[in-house]
Protein backbone atom coordinates (compact mmCIF):
# COMPACT_ATOMS: atom_id res chain seq x y z
CA UNK A 1 0.00 0.00 0.00
CA UNK A 2 1.28 3.35 -0.79
CA UNK A 3 0.45 6.24 0.73
CA UNK A 4 0.19 9.72 -1.37
CA UNK A 5 3.08 12.32 -1.05
CA UNK A 6 0.38 15.68 -0.72
CA UNK A 7 -1.35 13.26 2.73
CA UNK A 8 1.90 12.78 4.09
CA UNK A 9 2.98 16.22 3.75
CA UNK A 10 -0.15 17.39 5.57
CA UNK A 11 0.11 14.77 8.06
CA UNK A 12 3.87 16.54 8.44
CA UNK A 13 2.66 20.11 8.17
CA UNK A 14 -0.80 19.49 10.74
CA UNK A 15 1.61 17.78 13.35
CA UNK A 16 4.34 20.59 12.88
CA UNK A 17 1.71 23.20 13.87
CA UNK A 18 0.85 21.95 16.93
CA UNK A 19 1.05 23.83 19.82
CA UNK A 20 2.98 21.67 22.24
CA UNK A 21 5.62 19.20 21.04
CA UNK A 22 6.03 15.08 21.62
CA UNK A 23 4.14 13.76 24.45
CA UNK A 24 4.54 10.53 26.20
CA UNK A 25 1.34 8.71 27.46
CA UNK A 26 3.52 6.44 29.01
CA UNK A 27 5.03 8.37 31.02
CA UNK A 28 2.08 9.90 32.20
CA UNK A 29 0.29 6.28 33.31
CA UNK A 30 3.81 5.23 34.84
CA UNK A 31 3.61 9.14 37.17
CA UNK A 32 -0.23 8.49 37.95
CA UNK A 33 0.02 4.53 38.95
CA UNK A 34 3.67 5.21 40.71
CA UNK A 35 2.16 8.61 42.79
CA UNK A 36 -0.52 6.29 43.59
CA UNK A 37 1.67 3.79 45.00
CA UNK A 38 3.88 5.96 46.82
CA UNK A 39 0.79 7.57 48.64
CA UNK A 40 -1.06 4.34 48.99
CA UNK A 41 0.27 1.24 48.58
CA UNK A 42 2.48 -1.12 51.19
CA UNK A 43 6.30 -1.65 49.45
CA UNK A 44 9.26 -3.91 50.46
CA UNK A 45 11.03 -1.13 51.38
CA UNK A 46 8.78 1.54 53.22
CA UNK A 47 12.07 3.52 54.90
CA UNK A 48 11.96 6.97 55.17
CA UNK A 49 15.29 7.20 53.00
CA UNK A 50 13.41 5.36 50.26
CA UNK A 51 9.98 7.13 50.00
CA UNK A 52 12.28 10.11 49.70
CA UNK A 53 14.08 8.68 46.58
CA UNK A 54 10.57 7.38 45.19
CA UNK A 55 8.85 11.14 45.09
CA UNK A 56 12.50 12.55 43.82
CA UNK A 57 11.91 10.30 40.94
CA UNK A 58 7.88 11.27 40.77
CA UNK A 59 9.14 14.83 40.64
CA UNK A 60 11.40 14.09 37.41
CA UNK A 61 8.94 12.51 35.71
CA UNK A 62 6.29 15.33 36.46
CA UNK A 63 8.90 17.96 35.28
CA UNK A 64 9.57 15.76 32.35
CA UNK A 65 5.55 16.06 31.34
CA UNK A 66 5.11 19.78 32.21
CA UNK A 67 8.68 20.30 30.09
CA UNK A 68 6.78 18.53 27.19
CA UNK A 69 3.83 20.09 27.69
CA UNK A 70 4.63 23.96 28.46
CA UNK A 71 8.44 23.63 26.52
CA UNK A 72 9.66 25.92 28.95
CA UNK A 73 12.14 24.53 31.48
CA UNK A 74 11.87 27.42 34.16
CA UNK A 75 7.73 27.47 34.16
CA UNK A 76 7.95 23.64 34.50
CA UNK A 77 10.08 23.75 37.41
CA UNK A 78 7.42 26.59 38.96
CA UNK A 79 4.60 24.10 38.15
CA UNK A 80 6.09 20.99 39.53
CA UNK A 81 7.01 22.65 42.74
CA UNK A 82 3.35 24.07 43.08
CA UNK A 83 2.35 20.44 42.57
CA UNK A 84 4.02 19.12 45.20
CA UNK A 85 3.90 21.84 47.53
CA UNK A 86 -0.19 21.49 47.46
CA UNK A 87 0.51 17.25 47.63
CA UNK A 88 -0.46 17.00 51.49
CA UNK A 89 -3.44 18.67 51.17
CA UNK A 90 -4.69 16.77 48.47
CA UNK A 91 -3.36 13.77 50.40
CA UNK A 92 -4.87 14.56 53.80
CA UNK A 93 -8.43 14.92 51.59
CA UNK A 94 -7.79 11.76 49.72
CA UNK A 95 -7.50 10.26 53.26
CA UNK A 96 -10.96 12.07 53.97
CA UNK A 97 -12.18 10.26 51.14
CA UNK A 98 -10.94 6.91 51.65
CA UNK A 99 -12.39 7.03 55.33
CA UNK A 100 -15.94 8.28 54.49
CA UNK A 101 -16.18 4.40 52.01
CA UNK A 102 -14.79 2.08 55.13
CA UNK A 103 -17.09 4.04 56.87
CA UNK A 104 -20.20 4.07 54.36
CA UNK A 105 -19.83 0.75 52.63
CA UNK A 106 -20.29 -2.59 54.31
CA UNK A 107 -18.76 -4.59 51.85
CA UNK A 108 -15.22 -1.89 52.75
CA UNK A 109 -13.27 -3.97 55.27
CA UNK A 110 -10.05 -1.74 55.56
CA UNK A 111 -8.29 1.08 54.12
CA UNK A 112 -6.14 -1.20 52.49
CA UNK A 113 -8.46 -3.09 50.60
CA UNK A 114 -10.00 0.72 49.46
CA UNK A 115 -6.71 1.55 48.48
CA UNK A 116 -5.87 -1.67 46.62
CA UNK A 117 -9.39 -2.90 44.89
CA UNK A 118 -12.02 0.44 44.44
CA UNK A 119 -11.87 1.73 41.32
CA UNK A 120 -13.97 4.74 42.20
CA UNK A 121 -11.41 5.49 44.93
CA UNK A 122 -8.73 5.22 42.31
CA UNK A 123 -11.20 7.47 39.96
CA UNK A 124 -11.98 10.10 43.20
CA UNK A 125 -7.10 10.08 43.53
CA UNK A 126 -6.81 10.69 40.13
CA UNK A 127 -9.36 13.49 39.78
CA UNK A 128 -7.71 15.21 42.73
CA UNK A 129 -4.60 15.65 41.42
CA UNK A 130 -5.91 16.37 37.80
CA UNK A 131 -7.68 19.13 39.55
CA UNK A 132 -4.91 20.54 41.20
CA UNK A 133 -2.87 20.67 37.42
CA UNK A 134 -6.12 22.05 36.12
CA UNK A 135 -5.83 24.82 38.94
CA UNK A 136 -2.21 25.63 38.26
CA UNK A 137 -3.67 25.89 34.23
CA UNK A 138 -1.38 23.45 32.64
CA UNK A 139 -2.64 22.85 29.66
CA UNK A 140 -3.95 19.42 28.49
CA UNK A 141 -2.08 17.69 30.63
CA UNK A 142 -4.68 17.40 33.35
CA UNK A 143 -7.46 15.83 30.64
CA UNK A 144 -4.86 13.39 29.65
CA UNK A 145 -4.25 12.46 33.31
CA UNK A 146 -8.16 12.22 33.44
CA UNK A 147 -8.69 10.26 30.33
CA UNK A 148 -6.36 7.20 31.77
CA UNK A 149 -8.52 7.22 34.96
CA UNK A 150 -11.74 7.10 32.46
CA UNK A 151 -10.24 4.26 30.68
CA UNK A 152 -9.27 2.47 33.65
CA UNK A 153 -12.25 2.48 35.68
CA UNK A 154 -15.39 3.86 33.33
CA UNK A 155 -15.64 6.78 35.27
CA UNK A 156 -15.37 10.35 33.84
CA UNK A 157 -14.76 13.51 36.17
CA UNK A 158 -13.39 16.54 34.22
CA UNK A 159 -10.39 17.88 36.20
CA UNK A 160 -12.56 21.49 36.12
CA UNK A 161 -15.07 20.06 38.16
CA UNK A 162 -15.15 21.35 41.79
CA UNK A 163 -15.39 18.46 44.66
CA UNK A 164 -15.83 18.65 48.18
CA UNK A 165 -14.26 16.64 51.09
CA UNK A 166 -15.79 13.25 51.83
CA UNK A 167 -16.67 12.02 48.25
CA UNK A 168 -17.74 8.48 47.87
CA UNK A 169 -18.54 6.99 44.49
CA UNK A 170 -19.43 3.77 44.56
CA UNK A 171 -19.46 1.12 42.05
CA UNK A 172 -19.03 3.89 39.77
CA UNK A 173 -18.69 2.44 36.30
CA UNK A 174 -20.33 4.91 34.01
CA UNK A 175 -20.43 7.76 36.08
CA UNK A 176 -20.17 11.16 33.81
CA UNK A 177 -19.04 14.11 35.83
CA UNK A 178 -19.12 17.73 33.49
CA UNK A 179 -16.67 20.38 34.12
CA UNK A 180 -18.54 23.27 35.65
CA UNK A 181 -19.91 21.13 38.40
CA UNK A 182 -19.98 21.68 41.92
CA UNK A 183 -20.30 19.20 44.43
CA UNK A 184 -19.95 19.86 48.05
CA UNK A 185 -18.91 17.91 51.23
CA UNK A 186 -20.01 14.10 51.87
CA UNK A 187 -22.31 13.71 48.64
CA UNK A 188 -22.55 10.05 47.79
CA UNK A 189 -22.81 8.87 43.55
CA UNK A 190 -23.40 5.40 42.40
CA UNK A 191 -22.78 4.05 38.82
CA UNK A 192 -23.82 5.50 35.85
CA UNK A 193 -25.12 8.74 37.33
CA UNK A 194 -24.85 11.82 34.74
CA UNK A 195 -24.41 15.20 35.38
CA UNK A 196 -24.14 16.71 32.23
CA UNK A 197 -25.32 19.80 30.58
CA UNK A 198 -28.65 20.41 29.17
CA UNK A 199 -27.05 22.15 25.85
CA UNK A 200 -23.71 21.45 24.36
CA UNK A 201 -23.22 24.19 21.93
CA UNK A 202 -19.51 25.24 21.50
CA UNK A 203 -21.01 29.24 22.29
CA UNK A 204 -21.43 27.91 25.83
CA UNK A 205 -18.09 26.72 26.49
CA UNK A 206 -17.04 29.24 28.96
CA UNK A 207 -19.98 29.14 30.68
CA UNK A 208 -21.39 27.17 34.18
CA UNK A 209 -23.01 23.99 32.17
CA UNK A 210 -23.70 21.66 34.95
CA UNK A 211 -25.60 21.29 37.72
CA UNK A 212 -24.53 22.04 41.33
CA UNK A 213 -24.72 19.51 44.41
CA UNK A 214 -24.95 20.50 47.79
CA UNK A 215 -23.78 18.58 51.32
CA UNK A 216 -24.66 15.19 52.30
CA UNK A 217 -26.67 14.33 49.09
CA UNK A 218 -27.27 10.70 47.79
CA UNK A 219 -27.11 10.31 43.78
CA UNK A 220 -28.21 6.92 43.16
CA UNK A 221 -27.78 4.61 40.03
CA UNK A 222 -28.84 6.12 36.84
CA UNK A 223 -29.90 9.60 37.51
CA UNK A 224 -29.47 12.39 35.37
CA UNK A 225 -28.75 15.41 36.80
CA UNK A 226 -28.44 18.38 34.02
CA UNK A 227 -28.16 22.04 33.70
CA UNK A 228 -25.77 25.28 35.48
CA UNK A 229 -29.30 26.41 36.81
CA UNK A 230 -29.99 23.40 38.62
CA UNK A 231 -29.20 22.48 42.23
CA UNK A 232 -29.87 19.44 44.21
CA UNK A 233 -30.39 20.80 47.85
CA UNK A 234 -28.76 19.59 50.59
CA UNK A 235 -29.86 16.33 52.34
CA UNK A 236 -31.13 15.08 49.44
CA UNK A 237 -31.78 11.60 47.92
CA UNK A 238 -32.27 11.19 44.46
CA UNK A 239 -33.45 7.91 43.51
CA UNK A 240 -32.19 5.62 40.32
CA UNK A 241 -33.07 6.29 36.69
CA UNK A 242 -34.75 10.18 37.12
CA UNK A 243 -34.01 12.89 35.46
CA UNK A 244 -33.86 15.86 36.07
CA UNK A 245 -33.42 19.72 35.26
CA UNK A 246 -34.89 22.22 38.15
CA UNK A 247 -33.84 22.64 41.42
CA UNK A 248 -34.23 20.23 44.14
CA UNK A 249 -34.95 21.86 47.77
CA UNK A 250 -32.62 20.60 50.47
CA UNK A 251 -34.14 17.23 51.88
CA UNK A 252 -36.18 16.08 49.09
CA UNK A 253 -36.78 12.86 48.01
CA UNK A 254 -37.05 12.67 44.61
CA UNK A 255 -37.81 8.79 42.84
CA UNK A 256 -40.14 7.12 40.62
CA UNK A 257 -42.86 5.42 41.86
CA UNK A 258 -43.15 1.77 41.22
CA UNK A 259 -46.12 -0.42 41.35
CA UNK A 260 -46.56 -3.94 41.84
CA UNK A 261 -49.27 -6.19 40.67
CA UNK A 262 -49.80 -9.48 41.02
CA UNK A 263 -50.17 -11.65 38.15
CA UNK A 264 -53.78 -13.64 37.92
CA UNK A 265 -55.21 -16.70 35.39
CA UNK A 266 -56.61 -13.51 33.29
CA UNK A 267 -55.39 -12.42 29.91
CA UNK A 268 -52.78 -10.01 29.86
CA UNK A 269 -53.30 -6.55 28.43
CA UNK A 270 -52.82 -6.45 24.66
CA UNK A 271 -49.89 -3.82 25.15
CA UNK A 272 -47.77 -6.14 27.39
CA UNK A 273 -48.64 -9.12 24.16
CA UNK A 274 -45.69 -9.69 22.64
CA UNK A 275 -43.38 -12.02 20.73
CA UNK A 276 -39.33 -12.58 21.18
Amino acid sequence: MSVSNHLIEKIHQSKQDKTHGFFDRTRVKAFVTDLYKALFLPQQDNTTDQLEKDFAKLHDHLFTLTDMITGDKDLAEVQVTAFFDALPKLYDRLIQDSQSILEFDPAAGSLEEIHLAYPGYFATYVYRISHQLWNQEIPVLPRIISEYAHSKTGIDIHPGAVIGEHFFIDHGTGIVIGETTVIGNHVKIYQGVTLGALNVSKEKAHQKRHPNIEDHVIIYSGATILGGNTTIGRESIIGGNVWITQDVPPNSLVYHKSEIKIKDNSSLPESLTFVI
